[in-house]
């Protein structure tokens, strides 16, 4: 019977999609949860999405209106936006830029052709090719105007000239209108001037009406690469989103749900569907799911993690420094395309549980693993829906980690047939092994990459790998943390009890948030003069825009600004260094200068312990070149509820059977212990090797590891061999 009150507003819910699963986490006012997955549905992701309702509904002993009447939130983070550019399937928009810049989207910047791909496929320049550009050069035209550095008009825009171009782009067939013009960023005047001509000359009531999306609103920066390339891929996939968006919404409503539907930001926030960028949405689920880790690491008081997010598709790292998030990608690139979003920095690689291992026959005959992966359609072979390519999710299987009958709960059958065939067509008879030696070697090698990956991400920011815990999230990360945790020294693994649906989890921990930035490049401190920025009001006329730009939006959002939080962070250098370091301002308007000083000195702090001490170069002078201003509506995510431990031994019924296992070519199929994990207690232990299964995920506890379980119910797995298996 449900324990859970039925009072309205009692449900918070996240949901992820993912690759190949959508991924639903519900929590109750009092702290209970809910979860469950569905098949992703590309070709129309309501149907998933719906379905999973119904599922949270069903748990909850609801009808689904009565179950959507009670949800206070929906957060929501979607691949729509992310799969328009990869099909290609947006419309077809116009350019309009300062004459003669008209090919700067295809001249680029540096390696820009090699933007999006694997480290590979960068290498092989005799084969790379750019990508199909978003905007065809028939329709970008270029208007006659231009403004200088500060924004002063040099050469004005006439009314006569835009209509001009504008009828151009509208006979071959403009659905859509992308303004980017030399820093506009600095004076949005000509930019907004096009703008109102155009909605003048097709208005809403016309068939003709067309969105129009301007640089200095979508990505006020300098750059103009990058600041037309987020403008153009905003625009891109604007209207599949809003299609999208607004069907979901229309579902939710029409079935009980009576509050927006509110999108995840890559920034770390959400907001109203109905006032979220687009451009925003883009790798929204691995920073929830980095969110969520810093919500677990306050429960659990690890404040240095490492997150890791391994599903179908890709496998995702991000960090948690003393208890926080702080990196940001310093070139956010989505699909084939440099922008310049304020997103969180969090790396994909492919090497999922759907993904492909291959014989590389030009290096070898190598075994590789991934970038290509079965998705959720057909899926591995052993899903017996069509896929003919070998995945880890078979490898995992051939050597009985997981129960063919006890897939996701019993909810899907896996044919080990199947499997065992794709991986001796594909793998072992190439390489004339076993197919269980197959699968092992595919296995390890995945471990290895994910381990190796993981390794960089850390120490190449300049941490020791050695004193971060790893978080090991995703529907298969519990099956493989054991597996690439030695490769980063790891003595410590958390797989926490939502790990399967954790991006969910985190969607329904964050909070309304949204950053405004904008490019404005000041100097500091000056070496030659030994002083500081004397002017306190150049710096404060951007604080004061942009945190005027936010209080107007979020109460638009339906907030009192009393409610509202403000942190500033400014991007910072020495001289005309190229590498910015992000830091957090002391203080959001500057009073006096030596507010101005406090800000230099946490600048040459932080660049000295990311670049060392002997690093910093004062005699170059200290700028400011950007500024970004968060503001969030502050709310406290719901707590889960802890339980009270009881003693190490698992009970009777928790232990299910005993299941052949394939650990090494030297032991063969060793008898493994098998667990059910819903009738293991906080304070239960058990010594690897064993096998620990939950209705949405599988647990692997390798030889040479010991499992407990917390108080929340995560995995706790620790390494008692210092040996690694296949180590001398």
């Amino acid at each position: 019977m449900n324990t859970m009150q039925k009072t309205p507003g009692q449900y918070r819910v996240g949901i992820d999609v993912g690759g190949t699963f959508t991924d639903f986490f519900c929590v109750s006012d009092r702290g209970e949860t809910r979860t469950c997955k569905t098949p992703t549905t590309h070709y129309d992701l309501s149907v998933g999405f719906m379905k999973g309702m119904g599922l949270l509904a069903r748990q909850c002993d609801e009808d689904l209106t009565g179950f959507l009447g009670a949800v206070e939130t929906v957060r929501y983070s979607t691949t729509v936006g992310t799969n328009a550019l990869i099909e290609r399937t947006g419309p077809k928009l116009g350019l309009i830029t300062t004459a003669g810049f008209e090919d700067c989207i295809y001249i680029g910047r540096a390696r820009s052709w090699a933007d999006g791909l694997g480290w590979q496929e960068g290498r092989d320049q005799a084969r790379i090719q750019k990508p199909l550009p978003l905007v065809r050069p028939d329709m970008v035209v270029g208007v006659r105007e231009r403004l200088d550095y500060s924004g002063k008009v040099i050469a004005p825009l006439t009314r006569e000239h835009i209509l001009e171009k504008l009828q151009l782009l509208v006979d071959r067939g403009a659905q859509g209108f992308v303004v980017s013009l030399l820093w506009s960023f600095i004076n949005p005047t000509h930019e907004r001037m096009i703008k109102e001509v155009i909605e003048e000359e097709y208005p809403e009531d016309y068939l003709g009406s067309m969105p129009v999306f301007l640089s200095s609103d979508i990505s006020p920066t300098s750059g103009e690469y990058t600041r037309t390339m987020t403008t153009v891929v905003n625009a891109y996939i604007h209207g599949v989103m809003a299609t999208e968006i607004n069907k979901l919404g229309n579902e939710l409503r029409d079935n009980g749900f009576s509050r927006p539907l509110t999108l995840v930001h890559n920034t770390g926030g959400t907001k109203k569907s109905a006032r979220t960028r687009a451009v925003l949405t883009h790798n929204a689920g691995p920073v929830a799911g980095l969110h969520g880790s810093a919500v677990l690491g306050e429960m659990t008081g690890d404040q240095n993690l490492v997150f890791t997010d391994m599903g179908g598709t890709s496998f995702d790292i991000g960090l948690i420094e003393a208890g926080e998030i702080k990196a940001h990608d310093f070139i956010p690139v989505i699909d084939r395309w440099r922008t310049n979003i304020p997103a969180i920095e969090v790396k994909s690689i492919g090497a999922g549980g759907g993904s492909i291992a291959w014989i590389n026959t030009l290096m070898g005959n190598a075994l590789e693993i991934g970038p290509q992966s079965a998705g959720s359609m057909p899926g591995p072979a052993c899903y017996d829906q069509g896929g003919r390519e070998p995945t880890v999710t078979d490898a995992d299987l051939v050597l009985g980690l997981y129960n063919p009958d006890n897939y996701l709960g019993g909810e899907m059958f896996l044919d080990d047939d199947l499997a065992r065939e794709v991986i001796r067509e594909k793998i072992a008879e190439p390489l004339g092994i076993s197919v269980e030696e197959a699968a092992y070697r595919i296995r390890r090698l995945v471990g290895a990459k994910m381990g190796q990956e993981v390794f960089n991400e850390v120490a190449l920011k300049g941490h020791d790998p050695r004193s971060f815990v790893v978080l090991a999230c995703g529907g298969a990360g519990g099956a493989h943390a054991c597996g690439f945790g030695p490769y980063i020294g790891a003595r410590r693994i958390i797989a926490p009890r939502q790990s399967s649906v954790f991006g969910a989890y985190g969607a329904s921990t964050m909070q309304i948030k949204e950053i405004w930035d904008r490019s404005c490049s000041l100097k500091l401190y000056s070496w030659h003069t030994r002083s500081y920025l004397t002017d306190l009001e150049a710096f404060n006329s951007v604080t004061r825009e942009l945190r005027n730009l936010a209080v107007r939006d979020l109460r638009l959002e339906g907030y009192k600004e009393e409610q509202m939080q403000f942190t500033l962070e400014l991007n910072m250098r020495y001289g005309s260094q190229y590498n910015m370091t992000k830091v957090r301002c002391p203080r959001v308007e500057l009073e006096k200068v030596e507010d101005m000083q406090a800000i230099c000195d946490t600048f040459t702090r932080q660049y000295g312990e990311t670049y060392s001490p002997e690093a910093t170069f004062p005699s170059g002078g200290i700028n400011v070149e950007h500024f970004y201003l968060t503001a969030a509506i502050r709310s406290d995510a719901q707590r889960l509820q802890p339980e009270p431990l009881t003693g190490p031994e698992p009970a009777d019924n928790a232990r299910r059977e005993n299941r052949p296992v394939y650990w090494s070519p030297e032991a063969g199929f060793t008898s493994t212990a098998v667990y059910d994990y819903s009738q293991l207690q906080p304070g239960n232990q058990i010594m690897g090797p064993a096998i620990i299964e939950s209705a949405e995920t599988t647990y692997v506890v390798e030889p040479g590891w010991h499992f407990a379980m917390d108080a929340w119910r995560n995995c706790i797995m620790e390494q008692v061999s210092a040996k690694t298996e296949g180590e001398a």
